[in-house]
């Protein structure tokens, strides 16, 4: 690296944690040797803000929260420090697509969360995270402004992907539409994604973005990688993700976050 790191912005689901969703004691560790090097640390995720506002403590973070990959940037005590909507009238349109391709739906607001189906796929993980129950509407037709993120859900990911690409032919620069997992199509405005997160620290903390190194794993972290002067991929990120990165570490499950901050942040 050319110029020194001033601060470290990494996704959470399949980088700061490992399946089980929980820091580990390498990742903590880690966490706090970037403290006393002098070098901030943030989190942007595809997550709803009450989904980050537990690693505030344990990782002593004193930075905004990058939440529904930019649509929201709240402070640790969840109050909103910037919000990008979707426009109203791309609302209806997004979830007619979604539904179009048997996906499941799930639509944010800010503290809000709504499903059709509580028995949807992967409903019950996401409560587990957010450590609350969805709102059940019969329809999402009353639903209308403030509306953060629509998230399709399917495990079948030919769908996924065949929804992702309708998503971006109708809507184009309207939408944001970017894989934050294999089973999920996050719906955002298209100026919510994590390379703004990247450019908002970058502001607030009087950084130039070439001094601010991103590490993620999937698609919805290729804009902060783009965004920031030095980026790092996951070793469980596939390969097009990787290709999109500075450097390569190890998976989520060979402490790859801790090993990354050691081999590329701290030297």
């Amino acid at each position: 690296m050319s110029e020194r790191i001033h601060l470290l912005l990494s996704d959470v689901d399949g980088t700061l944690v490992p399946p089980d969703k929980q820091l580990t004691p390498a990742t903590m560790h880690a966490v706090a040797e970037l403290n006393r090097a002098g070098i901030t640390f943030a989190i942007t995720s595809a997550r709803p803000p009450r989904g980050l506002i537990h690693f505030v403590e344990p990782l002593g973070l004193r930075t905004p929260l990058g939440a529904f990959n930019g649509g929201a940037i709240v402070d640790g005590d969840l109050n909103v420090i910037e919000e990008r909507p979707l426009d109203d009238d791309v609302v209806a349109g997004v979830i007619e697509v979604l539904a179009s391709h048997a996906m499941s739906i799930w639509v944010f607001r800010t503290d809000e969360w709504y499903v059709l189906d509580p028995l949807g796929p992967h409903v019950d993980q996401e409560a587990q995270i957010l450590q609350r129950d969805p709102t059940v509407v019969a329809s999402f037709e009353g639903i209308v402004g403030g509306v953060i993120k629509i998230v399709g859900v399917s495990d079948d990911v030919d769908a996924s992907v065949a929804a992702w690409t309708a998503t971006n032919d109708r809507f184009t620069t309207r939408v944001s539409a970017t894989r934050s997992q294999s089973y999920y199509l996050d719906v955002t405005h298209p100026d919510a994604t994590k390379g703004s997160v990247v450019r908002f620290l970058a502001e607030r903390y009087r950084i130039d973005p070439s001094q601010i190194a991103t590490i993620g794993d999937m698609h919805n972290d290729v804009s902060m990688f783009v965004a920031s002067g030095f980026s790092i991929a996951m070793g469980n990120a596939d390969p097009a993700v990787q290709h999109a990165a500075t450097v390569v570490t190890s998976s989520n499950v060979e402490e790859g976050f801790a090993r990354a901050v050691a081999d590329f942040i701290l030297p």
